[in-house]
């Protein structure tokens, strides 16, 4: 009896943390196809704020760009962070315990004090604002969370496999290309998903570094609730949520994440 009750409250707490978590993104989702500005109910069904949506020239070209950005850092601080990944894995060399434990203040930093550093540091070399700026901040947050990522799953590669492989005469690329690659491919997709959130979610970094009207998303956003917020905003998020719901869904489909399948 008692192991069918602690199986319930189990039951009872996971659905109150599920609540907990997408309640909030439910009613945003549903009040964006509320007719009311004002959230008025009762609840009348509109596409209202998404036609709206499709003529704000302004929010598009925000998204836009954010999605544009968030590509270029996801593609740089992948291709970076498994570089780096399979370097800390293969090599033994002098500092390399402080290399790899100087990967994770930039995780544990706060992002304002971050993008504040960030801009002194742009501006005393002459970059200051713009998009090179912005992409550069992005690389640097989101590359610990490649590492981390790939260098956990190369924790299960079994090195053997590449002395192996070297032994049958395959060179270094080869073996990286055809053995260490395909082992490690969840991990890196893992990464680079991390790494698009985070840029793509960037608001800090973002602000401090952005040119004044050429803002991305989430500066956009932040700007507009300040001035009044609309359910437009509503919509786009909701049409956010809903594709990176779907790519996460198509990611974990095809990728053994959790290991073997």
């Amino acid at each position: 009896m008692s192991t069918l009750i602690l199986k319930r409250l189990g039951k009872i707490w996971l659905a109150l943390i599920l609540f907990f978590l997408y309640a909030p993104i439910l009613v945003m989702a549903f009040m964006s196809f509320n007719d009311s500005q004002y959230y008025q109910l009762p609840f009348e069904f509109s596409l209202r704020w998404y036609q709206d949506l499709a003529g704000n020239s302004e929010i598009i070209a925000a998204a836009t760009r954010s999605v544009l950005i968030a590509l270029i850092t996801t593609i740089i601080a992948t291709t970076l962070g498994t570089a780096a990944s399979v370097a800390l894995f293969r090599f033994e060399f002098k500092g390399k315990r402080i290399l790899q434990v100087l990967l994770f203040p930039p995780i544990a930093i706060p992002w304002l004090i971050t993008g504040t550093a960030m801009l002194i540091f742009f501006f005393g070399i002459g970059l200051g604002r713009g998009t090179p700026s912005v992409i550069i901040g992005h690389v640097a947050l989101a590359l610990p969370y490649v590492i981390v990522v790939v260098t956990a799953r190369l924790a299960t590669f079994d090195a053997t496999l590449e002395e192996a492989a070297r032994s049958l005469g395959a060179n270094s690329w080869t073996v990286t290309r055809r053995v260490t690659l395909p082992w490690i491919t969840p991990g890196i997709i893992a990464g680079a998903l991390f790494a698009f959130a985070v840029s793509f979610d960037q608001f800090v970094v973002s602000y401090f570094l952005s040119e004044p009207g050429d803002s991305t998303l989430p500066v956009l956003i932040y700007t507009a609730i300040r001035k009044g917020f609309t359910p437009e905003i509503n919509a786009i998020s909701t049409i956010i949520i809903t594709i990176s719901m779907a790519v996460m869904l198509i990611a974990a489909r095809f990728s053994n994440f959790g290991g073997e399948r």
